[in-house]
Parts: C-alpha cells; structure tokens; sequence
C-alpha cells in the first residue's frame, strides 16, 4: 500500500524547510555582526558569501576570527 508523499516525507520537508530558513538567518546575523562590530562592507559580503557557499565551515571560521572591530577588550 502507497500513502503518496506520507508523513515521513512531510518530516523530511519540513527539516529542510527549517534548516533552510537558520541557514538565512545565520548568513544575515553574521552580515549584521559584521557591520554592527565596524568592520568594512566588503569584509560583511565576504563572510556573506563564505557562510551562504560553506554554512558551517564558514560560520565556524567568522566565530573564531571576529572580534570587537579593534575596539578594547572588556575583560577585567
């Protein structure tokens, strides 16, 4: 018996529907981060463009090298 799309393709898109709108949202948080913490535009298209080809590997990458935008450390 065929049920058509069923309920294991619905989970299925809706995983896909879900990992498809974080990875939007992190390509744009990593923009404005990018911005908000001063660095140049070019630098905010770049990390754009390496977490929208490499998500992960990108979004690994933009966490280790951000920084306060050269702004002093607020340890104390």
């Amino acid at each position: 018996m065929s049920y058509g799309f069923g309920f294991i393709g619905l989970a299925f898109l809706f995983v896909g529907l879900f990992l498809f709108i974080l990875h939007i949202v992190s390509c744009v948080w990593a923009y404005r981060d990018a911005i908000r913490n001063g660095r140049s535009t070019e630098f905010a298209i770049l990390v754009l463009l390496a977490i929208l080809f490499f998500p992960v590997l990108g979004l690994i990458i933009y966490l280790l090298i951000r920084n306060d935008g050269g702004r002093p450390s607020r340890r104390y």
